[in-house]
């Protein structure tokens, strides 16, 4: 009979389970390891056994054995399908008061799903967002678990374990009830398309609009990950410009095609946003920029047709005036990237007033600041916001990002106007400043597009001069109005 030895088990040992696996067994964990196939968990034995405490298991019924009570087990397999099969199979091997996390880039609304499901036989559900990469699952990720209270009590101090540590606070926090975790890791990843986005076209307008070589953009990026945009994405994105092509000597982001991939998360953000009715129009453009990269036939035939148009080319009168561009490139993204976050932060407030969960976006805030993919030095101000009320309504409205946008405004107008005007393509750019100036509006054209409404299908409107609802009998000789609620 096995002995339960392991105060975890890990579900998949694929690039991102076995770093998880060994992370969580460098710090002082011991290990239940189950794969499909026997052989990956042997190598992974082989190779990085001496990280610590590991017990593999042929089958799932020993893996189950091999754990401690209330065992619990990581699931880092494919979403969908290979998902369910391995909760199914957990479930049946496990018993009640055990729990099952999954650890995968898995839909909320599964999430939510599963839960119901596992709950009424008696266990826990877990869905926990992991962010990072195969490097941070292996060096401290940041998690975003959901679940229940009495599951937090077993599981928190294991997550605070392998975390990415950020000012010496573990980058993990409990989200929410059920689907809470998996829906926060969606809109972070929906953040970060926007991020990418802002980066690729900054890149673009010095590449295509300034003549800028990849090595110059490349050290343009590395002075500003020493102003207010220091990232991850703005750090890696130096390194990469950077790079070389092995073959042919050239700069490697000249040598990869310009397609874009996608793996569902940023489509999921626009889709469940469009659901809530929360605006998240620079997500939305990170996402269709992807899409329109992938467009092979239709970009083929737009080249075949020669549309016509600026050539993209930015005129400067000297070299002061291109540096200062440049400059306000930079400001441009900060406005940007204030305005990505502020939309994200809108939907998840606005997802947990649906959900019915209890989501504290401080909290939120500061477990990005180490592990994810959009970790950032202004998250820290992000949290303060939160943290004092002042972002409640919107990022926007915090006195710190409000005063920031002040200072770019000029900047970002300049970027916007410019990209336009030379035939430069900069979607995030442009959609950022008009939600904004969206937002600065008294009063929207929505009042024309209600009374369309009205017109042809009866909808209704209000009034800004009395309370109620009213329609207008277009169709009656002298267009009656009608109250038809108080």
């Amino acid at each position: 009979m096995t002995e339960a030895t392991a105060n975890i088990g890990v579900v998949g040992l694929a690039a991102m389970g076995s770093n998880l696996a060994r992370n969580l067994a460098r710090h002082g964990n011991t290990v239940a390891l189950f794969n499909r196939h026997y052989e990956r968990t042997e190598k992974l034995i082989e190779d990085h056994g001496d990280d610590g405490n590991f017990v593999p298991a042929k089958t799932i019924e020993e893996f189950v054995a091999s754990l401690t009570k209330p065992r619990t087990a990581i699931i880092m397999v494919k979403a969908g399908a290979p998902t369910d099969a391995t909760i199914e199979a957990l479930a049946d091997a496990m018993d009640p008061g055990d729990i099952i996390v999954d650890g995968g880039n898995s839909y909320f609304k599964d999430t939510i799903r599963r839960e119901k499901d596992i709950r009424a036989r008696g266990l826990h559900f877990v869905g926990c967002g992991v962010s990072g990469g195969e490097e941070g699952a292996l060096n401290g990720p940041s998690l975003m678990p959901g679940g229940t209270d009495e599951s937090w009590k077993t599981l928190g101090p294991i997550l605070k374990s392998i975390a990415a540590q950020a000012e010496g606070e573990p980058c993990v926090t409990h989200i929410g009830e059920n689907g809470a975790g998996h829906f926060v890791k969606m809109v972070h990843n929906g953040i970060e398309y926007a991020d990418m986005q802002l980066i690729a076209e900054s890149y673009d307008i010095m590449r295509r609009g300034m003549g800028m070589t990849p090595d110059e953009i490349g050290d343009v990026f590395e002075a500003w990950n020493k102003t207010e945009l220091n990232s991850y994405l703005i750090e890696i994105t130096a390194d990469l410009l950077h790079e070389k092509d092995k073959k042919t000597g050239k700069p490697l982001v000249d040598i990869i095609v310009d397609h874009a991939g996608m793996k569902g998360t940023g489509t999921w953000t626009v889709q469940t946003a469009l659901e809530l009715g929360t605006p998240v129009t620079v997500v939305a453009e990170g996402v269709f920029a992807r899409g329109l990269s992938d467009q092979t036939e239709l970009r083929a035939g737009a080249a075949e047709q020669n549309l016509s148009g600026p050539d993209g080319t930015i005129e400067f009168a000297n070299d002061e005036e291109r540096k200062a561009f440049i400059n306000d490139i930079r400001q441009a993204m900060y406005a940007s990237k204030i305005v990505a976050y502020a939309q994200g932060f809108n939907e998840i407030n606005d997802g947990a007033k649906e959900y019915g969960w209890d989501i504290d976006l401080a909290a939120v805030a500061r477990i990005w600041r180490g592990g994810c993919i959009i970790r950032a030095q202004f998250l820290n101000v992000v949290s303060d916001a939160f943290e004092s009320g002042e972002a409640n309504v919107s990022l926007l409205f915090a006195s710190y990002f409000k005063d920031a946008i002040e200072r770019c405004q000029g900047s970002w107008r300049r970027v916007v106007a410019k990209t336009m005007s030379c035939g430069i393509p900069a979607p995030v750019f442009a959609t950022s400043l008009s939600y904004y100036d969206a937002l600065r509006s008294k009063r929207l054209p929505a009042c024309l597009i209600q009374s369309q409404r009205d017109f042809f299908g009866a909808h209704t409107y209000g009034r800004v001069d009395e309370p109620g609802t009213f329609h207008t009998l277009w169709a009656e000789p002298g267009r009656p109005e009608e109250k038809m609620s108080d």
